[in-house]
């Protein structure tokens, strides 16, 4: 056979096999699709995909980028000729034909906002020509305006066109408005959440000012005239110290750079208690680099400090570890100080004490908050027998950024 002939033919040959591996796949995928029943089954199915599809773009509420994203899928949910999202604004999106009348979209939507109701505008009430539509042939002769409620607010609108408004759509769009309005809801709580935990690091940075920084200068104030060269050492701890507590940026930081921060700080105290105040670290260097919650550990130690060796007589011993555990960063810190009452422990902790100790009240929200309710913090415990704290976080946490 010619070498010609004999490529035409290996070519025909691989080519048949590609078309039946396409034949192949195409057809499981259709077989797949059928499985899922009745044309009803399939409806709810692409219906379910469609909202899937729509939250994912929505996680950040109604925002312009997400909010035009997820309007193909509200319009493919919803069956209509074109669809519009608004905040309570401007027009945030518009998917579909007729895109002509957007400008209009705001004057159609205006009744919707003022009243939390959805209107429904009825063939010749539609303004074609106030919008610049000239096509005779355009698709969008009524129209469904939907509220998007937040609680007692009126946030947005969700606007369905079609040829003919039935009530179907009308439901519908009532209906796809209060699910966007769940979204926004829980974006809403997102944010909150976030900004919770902003106000208990500023009140764990709060708790820092009025005793340390008191006391520190004090300390400092002391060594000025007897031994000048201590008392430049400690200025220079003490800004370190501050500045990386009052750093304005950054949910996380790493076990490394709290270690290192408490190490200043325990120097400047030191300095106030002098031999009474003996402190041993033992730190696995593998769990160095393990990601924690800004000021998650600092206050564990002020803790001990403070309530658990300044009232105690003699000398006074904190230890502090911090262990692998697996695929956990184990740290604990332990004082031989006066200890807590139970029950007052578990009263703060609840949120219902006075300001004793609201740095391991913080400290333990917090630590739920990211990581959940198994991670709060385990604190040993009782009058007189000092305070073993003790926290878990994973090794791994991706998702964290550190500044």
């Amino acid at each position: 056979m010619p070498e010609s002939a004999f490529v035409v033919a290996a070519s025909i040959a691989v080519i048949a096999v590609a078309v039946a591996i396409v034949a192949a796949i195409g057809f499981r995928l259709s077989r797949s699709y059928r499985d899922l029943g009745t044309d009803a089954e399939r409806a709810t199915y692409n219906t379910l995909h469609s909202a899937a599809l729509a939250g994912q773009h929505l996680r950040d509420g109604l925002r312009g980028g997400g909010a035009a994203k997820a309007s193909r899928h509200l319009r493919s949910m919803l069956g209509c000729a074109a669809l519009a999202l608004t905040d309570d604004d401007e027009v945030l999106a518009w998917d579909g034909a007729g895109e002509k009348h957007r400008p209009a979209v705001m004057e159609l939507a205006a009744r919707a906002l003022a009243t939390g109701r959805t209107q429904v505008v009825r063939a010749g009430k539609l303004p074609h020509a106030a919008a610049g539509c000239t096509d005779g042939g355009c698709p969008l002769h009524e129209a469904v305006i939907s509220p998007i409620r937040v609680g007692a607010r009126t946030v947005g609108t969700v606007a369905a066109f079609a040829d003919v408004a039935g009530a179907g759509l009308v439901r519908a769009t009532s209906e796809v408005a209060d699910w966007v309005a769940a979204q926004v809801e829980l974006e809403e709580l997102d944010s909150s959440k976030a900004m919770l935990a902003e106000a208990e690091v500023k009140a764990l940075r709060a708790q820092i000012s009025p005793h340390f920084i008191y006391n520190s200068l004090n300390a400092i104030a002391s060594f000025i005239n007897t031994d000048p060269a201590r008392a430049r050492e400690l200025v220079v701890e003490f800004a370190d110290f501050t500045r990386y507590s009052f750093r304005r940026h950054g949910d996380f930081t790493t076990l490394a750079e709290e270690l290192r921060s408490i190490d200043r700080y325990l120097l400047l105290e030191r300095a106030r208690f002098g031999e009474r105040l003996q402190v041993s670290l033992r730190i696995a260097p593998e769990v160095l680099s393990t990601v924690i919650p800004f000021l998650s550990l600092q206050p564990l130690v002020e803790n001990a400090v403070r309530h658990g060796l300044e009232a105690k007589e003699g000398v006074g011993h904190i230890e502090i570890t911090a262990n692998d555990s697996g695929a956990y960063a184990e740290v604990t810190v332990e004082d031989d100080g006066t200890g807590i009452d139970p029950e007052k422990l578990r009263s703060v902790l609840a949120g219902r004490g006075d300001g004793d100790h609201v740095g391991l009240r913080n400290v333990d929200t917090r630590l739920r908050q990211v990581y959940g309710d198994d991670h709060g913090l385990v604190i040993d415990t009782a009058p007189g027998a000092g305070t073993l704290v003790t926290l878990r976080v994973p090794k791994s946490q991706p998702q964290h950024d550190v500044d």
